[in-house]
């Protein structure tokens, strides 16, 4: 009586006081302190009684593993119990054997748990159930309904507690027809009628997304319980249907049903979404009201909803003030930090989890597993590795795929494959994640052999699995050798129906540099859903062809929906291609739709205005800093960057760091380049060292490159030099181009032919190089050299990309070639260009023909450089623009160094703005001074 009113000191004088003690005193005793969750305690009862000399029961045995059981933290002291077990012989008690197959269950440890059960002579559907139980908790779900048909053909009938989990993994398994058959077998059973049934009926066709027919189950049933009401709340819940599942929670109140913190619970679990945050803060007042705060589910609902919402300080402040926290709270706060990114705080908590023996189970495992895909964190993944197999988990299904996908992701495709081949068990989403490990790091072959090896296992693939394979076809001779009989095989086995495969079909042709299939499968499709418009829209983008936006607007006429990624899409398109007029068309639209406040389109708009030469509006439409995410930032100084604005770019970064962003990959590349084309040599260098040592950026190839550029444009071609031969990654084309270009800045024949001959190493029919160690001959006056370059390129064929530059007015673009004169306004751009020319000079313009690589005379050099693309170009938008409007030129190659002084000397002498775009960055003109400072 005294336990059951948790008054167990009482309970335990009365038991003291007791002359005569007998089984029925012991058991009554061991189970008033598990009732009252002291399990602790009910250990040192237990050594209570066998110091006594009492032998016993199966009753207190079985109430003592339960009380390890629900501890969450004494699995040594369960070992220590299931020995005593076995050497009592009590094992074949099927209540003692079946509370410590629930331990085991419990505590994920299912092989352990399998083994018991297998070799319990005697077993009931309590038995059998806690099996179930024990799988399901680990996620197996198909060794549940394996044990579940098992138990079947056993001929044991199924009880309320069963059936539910049965029907409960069904659902999490999407598999319909099944639940029908279980559903059938229950009403064979007469059970259909029953409130727990029907009730996980309904939680089950909430997982089907069918929630028509959990609300039919719902409106049919004779009698409802709080459970009732809380599992059609779940379902509304579990297909986003916020406003509904208020609906009934507000018919609920209304007939009096009790809510309790499964409700509050359930109902938390739809709002936490950025839409639906304002409804979850009214219901974490309403649980504040009704004194619910304190309940430790509850506790973890709101530290779900704030974590998905991005709100990790409220989540934060939720954990802390928690009285009571379970498992799932860890679980939920660990969770919430890699959520939002932040690996390091997650590490913390899983650290302090362990140092305050905390219990850990395979969802703490896979959580921290997650934390660590950066490759700054690949010593942590390991150690976490160890981990896992120090707590028994490595053999759990899905810490191993979290195992094979995180070497994966740290490019670790060897170790990745090793974890693979060391699971006991493997099922489609571990070959999955291998596959998809080696398409990321480009292993085409691996990724053949992969697959070849999961279908000879029996393993069978699905959609993600061919999605994989096709990622990971990159080049043609990847189509001709992989491609093409992989799409062989899908329309054997049926999968080119699905509309992901179709889409990544499309893709995988594009990347292949075969447009024209890509485009045929599109043409092909009966029904082109956004998903299909998507690939075909971003094949073409990814073309530079102006094919996408057409497609776009093609798109919106066969009147498919815009979605946030063929908008980015095609904003990437008009970014490209420098069209402002089309880009800021398509950010009207944006608007008009209500995508503006989308995190990836404002991006999206932001990268086409900056590289629109539209700085202002990138400033605009820049998200405020405390919510600017890192890539918003990486435009930001990458765009600062490129319009010349390097203190503005350091500035940003720093601000970023301030604010706690952490900087990567591109961060870096933007801000390098900022300091290179700045002219900042010591503030580039300082940052480099500072990503790798404070910022733990491993350095890549694209940083390298900026560096070299940094000491190139400087002059300092030695340690250039010197840096190239240290690099923690192989010299690409990039890398010697770059020192080659510089080269010909400074003049240094002899490391001009060392970049030149490792370029042609790389590739012998590469034109910039014969083209930039010509234009080195000839800064250095060997004309023989030129001539011998020129010679060379004829003989391969070799021919060099012409230069041109082009005018985009409203939707016309006009493009000029060196001299060009099939213009329509030929002579009046040419009238236009010996006036300037006469305007200039007299404003002290004086031509520097060292520009003219030609082996002629001072006045035909002069000459050749008037005939240059970007003066013709830029005659053409003084007199198609209206006076005082800001003129903008696009160029394919590098301005010369004798137009950006005539440039610089029209700005003054027309009194207007001129922007350069070459494709490096902007040059911005304005009373002949130009925003590089002529340093670029």
């Amino acid at each position: 009586m005294y336990s059951k009113f948790g008054r167990i000191g009482y309970a335990r004088k009365v038991f003291d006081d007791i002359p005569e003690r007998n089984e029925a005193s012991w058991n009554t005793m061991m189970s008033s302190y598990v009732r009252v969750g002291l399990y602790s305690d009910s250990v040192r009862f237990f050594c209570e009684i066998v110091g006594c000399g009492v032998r016993p029961s199966g009753f207190v045995i079985a109430s003592l593993v339960t009380a390890c059981d629900k501890a969450g933290s004494m699995f040594c002291e369960g070992l220590q119990v299931h020995g005593f077990v076995v050497k009592s012989g009590l094992l074949c008690d099927v209540f003692v054997g079946t509370s410590v197959l629930h331990f085991y269950g419990t505590y994920g440890v299912v092989l352990n748990a399998r083994k018991i059960f297998e070799e319990m002579p005697e077993k009931n559907v309590v038995t059998w159930t806690s099996l179930i139980v024990g799988y399901s908790s680990c996620g197996e779900l198909g060794e549940v309904m394996s044990i579940y048909k098992h138990m079947r053909r056993e001929g044991v009938c199924c009880n309320d507690n069963t059936l539910a989990i049965v029907f409960s993994t069904c659902g999490a398994l999407g598999d319909e027809l099944l639940g029908e058959q279980v559903l059938g077998h229950v009403v064979k059973l007469g059970l259909q009628s029953s409130v727990s049934v029907a009730n996980s009926l309904i939680s089950m066709y909430g997982s089907f997304g069918n929630v028509g027919e959990a609300c039919y189950v719902f409106n049919h049933m004779d009698e409802r319980d709080t459970i009732s009401w809380n599992s059609i709340i779940s379902a509304n819940v579990q297909n986003g249907l916020c406003e509904e599942s208020l609906w009934f929670f507000h018919r609920m109140r209304h007939v009096n049903k009790e809510v309790n913190s499964i409700t509050v619970s359930t109902l938390l679990g739809v709002c936490g979404s950025t839409d639906n945050l304002k409804w979850g803060s009214g219901i974490h007042g309403l649980a504040v009201k009704l004194g619910m705060e304190s309940n430790v589910c509850v506790g973890n609902t709101l530290l779900s909803m704030y974590s998905e919402s991005g709100r990790s300080e409220d989540a934060e402040l939720v954990f802390e003030r928690m009285t009571e926290k379970d498992i799932i709270s860890w679980n939920s706060m660990l969770a919430c930090y890699v959520q939002n990114e932040e690996s390091q705080n997650a590490l913390k908590h899983f650290a302090e989890m362990l140092q305050m023996r905390k219990p850990i189970n395979y969802v703490t495992l896979t959580g921290a597993l997650s934390a660590c895909s950066n490759l700054e964190f690949l010593v942590e993944g390991e150690i976490l590795h160890a981990i896992a197999v120090i707590a028994g988990l490595k053999d759990n299904l899905i810490v191993g795929n979290a195992l094979v996908t995180l070497y994966g992701k740290l490019s670790k495709t060897h170790e990745a494959a090793k974890v693979l081949q060391t699971m006991p068990k493997r099922d489609q989403v571990s070959w999955n994640s291998l596959i998809g490990s080696y398409a990321e790091n480009k292993e085409p072959d691996e990724v053949i052999t992969a697959f070849k090896l999961m279908r000879k296992e029996g393993t069978p693939a699905n959609y993600i699995t061919i999605i994989n394979v096709l990622g990971a076809f990159l080049i043609p001779s990847d189509l001709l050798a992989h491609g093409m009989p992989i799409h062989a095989l899908i329309v054997s086995t049926g999968f080119e129906s699905e509309k992901y495969v179709q889409s990544s079909l499309i893709t995988m042709y594009a990347k292949c540099s075969d447009l024209n299939s890509s485009n045929s499968i599109f043409s092909g499709l009966t029904v082109k859903n956004s998903i299909a418009w998507n690939a075909i829209i971003a094949a073409n983008a990814n073309h530079g062809l102006e094919e996408a936006l057409k497609l776009v607007l093609m798109m919106g006429r066969a009147g498919v929906d815009f979605d946030p990624f063929s908008l980015s899409v095609a904003l990437s398109v008009s970014a490209d291609l420098a069209m402002l007029v089309e880009g800021q068309q398509l950010h009207g639209l944006v608007v008009k739709l209500g995508f503006d406040t989308d995190h990836y389109i404002t991006n999206a708009a932001m990268d086409m205005y900056g590289k629109c030469g539209e700085m202002e509006d990138v400033l605009k439409i820049l998200p405020s800093p405390t919510i600017r995410s890192r890539l918003s930032w990486n435009i930001l100084i990458s765009s600062f960057a490129k319009h010349g604005c390097f203190e503005k770019a350091r500035e940003s970064f720093h601000e970023m760091v301030s604010l706690g962003v952490k900087p990567d990959h591109v961060t870096f590349v933007s801000l390098l380049s900022a300091c290179s084309h700045g002219g900042l040599v010591d503030d580039g260098l300082a940052y480099y060292n500072a990503m790798i040592t404070e910022f733990g950026v491993p350095p890549a190839i694209e940083h390298c490159v900026c560096v070299i550029d940094l000491l190139g444009r400087s002059g300092r071609l030695s340690d250039a030099e010197n840096f190239i031969k240290d690099m923690p990654v192989p010299p690409n084309d990039l890398v010697w181009r770059s020192l080659l270009a510089a080269c010909k800045t400074h003049r240094n024949l002899e490391l001009g032919r060392k970049a030149a001959d490792h370029l042609l190493e790389l590739d012998p029919a590469d034109d910039s190089a014969y083209v930039l160690f010509s234009n080195v001959c000839a800064s250095t006056g060997r004309w023989e050299e030129v001539e011998n370059v020129r010679r060379q390129m004829g003989a391969r064929s070799i021919i060099k990309k012409p230069a041109c530059s082009w005018v985009k007015l409203k939707s016309e673009v006009s493009k000029f070639g060196m001299g060009e004169k099939s213009h329509p306004k030929t002579e009046q751009i040419y009238a236009k260009l010996e006036e300037l020319m006469k305007m200039i000079r007299e404003a002290g313009y004086v031509p520097d023909t060292s520009y003219s690589l030609q082996d002629t005379d001072e006045e035909q050099k002069e000459q050749n450089l008037w005939n240059h693309s970007e003066r013709i170009a830029l005659a053409f938008g003084l007199i198609s623009t209206p006076e005082g409007s800001p003129v903008k030129i696009f160029k394919n190659l590098r301005v010369c160094g004798d137009c950006h002084s005539v440039y610089k000397h029209a700005s003054a002498v027309v009194g207007r703005k001129i922007i350069l775009r070459d494709p490096y960055r902007f040059h911005h003109f304005t009373d002949g001074k130009c925003s590089c400072s002529d340093y670029w």
